[in-house]
Formats: structure tokens, C-alpha cells, sequence
């Protein structure tokens, strides 16, 4: 059998952007969460969400974009896996940019910072000249989007007059949502939403996360932020599509990349984009609900 061809010579983006050390692991349908530690785990970030908030309102915003780099460090290494490089020297700053901009002057100063960081991505991947530079591009503004759009409304939620009660809201009802939907999904769970993109995902579970968005909307929204009830019930309802969205796509993502996490930096439960999936999609929908809706500032 003959040897593959010795690969081209590295470009210079290669040696000013080495990728993470190595990418995520292939799927393994025997591989299990290590409960113990994702329990450790889970407790120890929202302890650092808990405590930036009863800080320093700018100590969570700081949070958010060590997220977003390590979030975008990581996806770096899961499109590995597809032979597909995005640039990373644009994107990073790009991203750390994107938090600061909405934290100082609004959402549509940070949706500047992303069309900016996007043209900048695009421009430099292209003058690279390497293979697959307009996918590898693509890619890289795919990640910055993802990553770094979703996250800036949490920072945006963040800057509200409020920031701290919304940011709590932010975490909280996707938590509630996912443990009221693991707890009904074990117990029930017997009708698939999507079986080949999550067949451990259930309607019965789905039920289970709307009961679960509820009691934390209640708590957060009617009785923390003094919305009305309507409020609360309107975004309990409404947090776990969009829960569950977050979800479905990133499994489609992993599924696509052939990869079974995206990181591997939390102990049981993956990678930064495995423990905030929800969160992100989440966070859109809620800073529009209590600004627009409810004239939140």
C-alpha cells in the first residue's frame, strides 16, 4: 500500500496560529459522562457566575469573554476533524472585541465589531492562499457568530439597569430547564423528538423542561425583576424551544464533525460550547423579551 503524499509546507498562519493540541474525541457510542465530576463541575461555574455577579457586575463580563475565546479556540480544533483551519488571530480579537464594544456602547456597537472582525477573517484567510481558504473563512465567521453574537446579548443583558437579576435569569432557566428535562426524560420518556439528531431527547422530557423554565421564570422574572406574571410565564414557555434548539444544533455540529464533545477542559462534561449550548441560544430570544417586550433598560 502506498504512503500518503508528504502534506504542502506550512503557511505562515500555521506557525502564527497553531491549532488547540489536539481535537476533540471521535464519537464513541460507549463513552459515558463521568456523573460525579459533571456534578463538580457544574457547581463550580455556576459558583464563578454567582460570584461575578455578586462582585462585580464587569467580572461576569470578563467571564463571558474568556468564553467566548475558549469557545472559539475550541470549535478551532473541532473542525479539525474536518480538515478545515479557520483563522484564529483575527477571530480572537475579533470576539474579545465584540464583548467590550456591547458592554460600553450597546449591541449594535458590537454587531459592528463582528461585521469588522468577519471582513477582517475573510480578507485574511483569503491572502493566505492555502487550500480550502474560502471554506476555512466561512467556517471562521460561522464560529464568530455562533459564538461571539449569541454571547454579546448576554453581555448586553449584563449592561441593563438590572444586569444582575437578567444574567441570573439568563443561567437559571436553562438550568431549570435542563434538570426538569432530565429528570421527566429518565422517568417517562418514552416518544423521541428527533431520534437521529438526540434520541435520548423526549416530548415527555420537553414537558419536563417547560415545567422545569416555569418555575424558574416565576422566581427569576416575576419575583426578582418585578415583571408581571404574563412575563414570566411567556418566557418560561418560550426558554426551553430555544433550550432545546441549542441543543439539537450543536449535536448536528459534533454529528457533522464526526466528534463527540467539543472540548475536553471540564471534567464530565466536555468542552465550554458542551456546557453552554443552551445558554447561548437562550440568550437572544431573553434580552429581546425583557427589552422590547417589556421594556427592560
Amino acid at each position: 500500500m502506498s504512503t500518503p503524499s508528504p502534506t504542502k509546507s506550512r503557511s505562515l498562519l500555521s506557525i502564527l496560529a497553531p491549532h488547540p493540541p489536539r481535537p476533540p474525541q471521535e464519537v464513541n457510542s460507549r463513552a459515558g459522562r463521568n456523573v460525579p465530576a459533571a456534578v463538580m463541575t457544574a457547581a463550580v461555574l455556576l459558583g464563578l457566575v454567582g460570584l461575578s455577579l455578586a462582585y462585580k457586575i464587569e467580572v461576569f463580563v470578563g467571564l463571558v469573554t474568556v468564553f467566548v475565546l475558549a469557545g472559539l479556540w475550541e470549535i478551532a480544533g473541532a473542525f479539525l476533524a474536518r480538515n478545515i483551519r479557520i483563522p484564529l488571530i483575527p477571530l480572537l480579537p475579533g470576539g474579545a472585541g465584540m464583548m467590550l464594544a456591547t458592554w460600553a456602547w450597546g449591541i449594535e456597537h458590537g454587531l459592528i465589531v463582528f461585521l469588522v472582525s468577519a471582513a477582517v477573517s475573510l480578507l485574511w484567510r483569503t491572502y493566505m492562499t492555502a487550500d480550502n481558504a474560502l471554506t476555512d473563512a466561512i467556517a471562521g465567521v460561522f464560529a464568530l457568530a455562533w459564538i461571539g453574537v449569541f454571547a454579546m446579548f448576554a453581555v448586553g443583558l449584563a449592561a441593563l439597569s438590572q444586569g444582575a437579576l437578567a444574567v441570573a435569569a439568563l443561567v437559571l432557566l436553562p438550568v431549570a430547564s435542563d434538570t426538569g428535562g432530565w429528570l421527566a426524560g429518565i422517568t417517562f420518556g418514552k416518544h423521541p423528538i428527533a431520534p437521529s439528531i438526540s434520541p435520548k431527547k423526549s416530548w415527555e422530557g420537553f414537558a419536563g423542561s417547560v415545567a422545569g423554565a416555569l418555575l424558574a421564570a416565576f422566581i427569576t422574572v416575576w419575583f426578582g425583576l418585578g415583571l408581571p406574571w404574563y412575563a414570566a410565564v411567556i418566557i418560561g414557555a418560550v426558554t426551553p424551544i430555544f433550550a432545546t434548539a441549542g441543543d439539537f444544533a450543536e449535536s448536528l455540529l459534533k454529528r457533522d464533525l464526526g466528534v463527540k464533545d467539543m472540548g475536553s477542559i471540564f471534567p464530565g462534561h466536555g468542552g465550554v460550547l458542551d456546557r453552554v449550548d443552551s445558554l447561548l441560544f437562550c440568550a437572544p430570544i431573553l434580552y429581546v423579551i425583557l427589552t422590547y417586550g417589556f421594556g427592560l433598560n
